[in-house]
């Protein structure tokens, strides 16, 4: 039985690839991606994941400010544009040495878009220095986004790797481009003998 069960984990890591991987998006809007990739016979991939994204908001009147208390906490709860994106995508998978080192994993998906952006920036007059001098509404949008990620992935090892993916989300209301950095890690390629 012992024999039988390394028998099928050995030809699992054969075929099949699965691995988590995260990483930091920097371009038009600034956030984090967070997937779970599986990857057959080192030729197709399967991508499913959460993206989320923020930036200044494009409405923000030019005298907004957030006080000295939201100062003191790094702005965290300030206004933001932000899109979160449930994403799913089918790709192709190129080696790119013999040791499978490097690849560059062709990604096409699509995903399911929610865009929050403030409005209705009402002044508050007489606002204390601690305070916002602004209240405001947020407006969501729910969409579909086609996502184009291709990657060039670095799996060092059968358990680690990093990569680099330039990325656009196109949507009937935004459009994100930017390039992302990241890790991977659990069962990333076969050993080579």
């Amino acid at each position: 039985m012992i024999l039988s069960f390394n028998s099928i984990k050995a030809q699992f890591s054969e075929n099949n690839a699965i691995y988590y991987s995260d990483g930091l998006n920097f371009g038009n809007y600034f956030g984090v991606d967070l997937n779970l990739n599986y990857v057959y016979k080192e030729k197709y991939s399967f991508k499913i994941g959460y993206i989320y994204d923020m930036r200044k908001p494009k409405s923000r009147p030019d005298d907004y400010s957030s006080g000295l208390a939201k100062a003191l906490l790094f702005g965290t709860e300030n206004p933001h544009d932000l899109m979160e994106t449930y994403q799913f995508a089918l790709g192709k998978i190129y080696n790119l040495n013999e040791n499978g080192t490097i690849r560059f994993n062709l990604s096409l998906g699509l995903g399911y878009t929610i865009i929050k952006e403030p409005e209705n920036w009402q002044k508050i007059e007489n606002a204390s220095l601690i305070g916002e001098n602004y209240t405001w509404d947020y407006k969501r949008q729910n969409t579909i986004s086609l996502i184009i990620n291709p990657k060039i992935e670095f799996p060092f090892t059968t358990v680690y790797g990093v990569t680099i993916s330039p990325m656009v989300q196109i949507n009937k209301d935004r459009t994100y481009f930017g390039i992302g950095v990241g890790q991977m890690i659990g069962i990333l390629r076969k050993r080579k003998n």
